[in-house]
């Protein structure tokens, strides 16, 4: 998933302090609504895929001070610390394998044959590329291109997530 310079910026600020807590980062988003601006951190345990309300509560403190002490946001802005979620973005390369068989809809640029979203199911990763099986048939989508990529919301999903709990 491409990022600002924005982004990328606080990703490596924060990087450090979410790994010390044994955790990984999967993604930082900037949106601004009505003059209001909202930084979204999305961590995660590595082994479990998700991470805990008490977790969520200490890292935005701790990244609240550490964006405090940089400054690196003009103006306002909340922020938001938070699991990815069920029908989680899928922001690395790993994520596109440990979700294969599952469907996902995903976004591109520049198009391939003249198309920038697919959905389909997952098949996994291939020489730098995403495997999906689409109800037109399959395609690869070079990671490089990817804009966004998230798992979709569905029965199989959910059956998923239940045998891992």
């Amino acid at each position: 998933m491409r990022q600002t310079a924005l982004e990328s910026r606080i990703a490596d600020m924060i990087e450090p302090v979410i790994a010390e807590r044994g955790l990984s980062l999967v993604c930082v988003r900037m949106t601004g609504e009505n003059g209001m601006n909202t930084l979204q951190v999305m961590a995660e345990d590595p082994a479990t895929r998700k991470i805990g309300v008490d977790d969520c509560a200490k890292l935005s403190r701790e990244i609240a001070a550490i964006l405090d002490v940089e400054d690196p946001i003009q103006g306002r802005y909340r922020l938001e610390v938070s699991s990815p979620g069920i029908d989680r973005p899928l922001t690395k390369e790993r994520d596109f394998e440990d979700f294969r068989g599952l469907e996902a809809r995903i976004e591109i640029a520049p198009a391939l044959d003249g198309q920038k979203r697919f959905k389909g199911l997952l098949i996994g990763v291939e020489n730098g590329a995403v495997r999906l099986e689409t109800e037109t048939g399959p395609v690869a989508l070079p990671l490089d291109s990817i804009q966004k990529a998230r798992l979709v919301l569905n029965d199989d999903l959910i059956a998923k997530t239940k045998q891992k709990d």
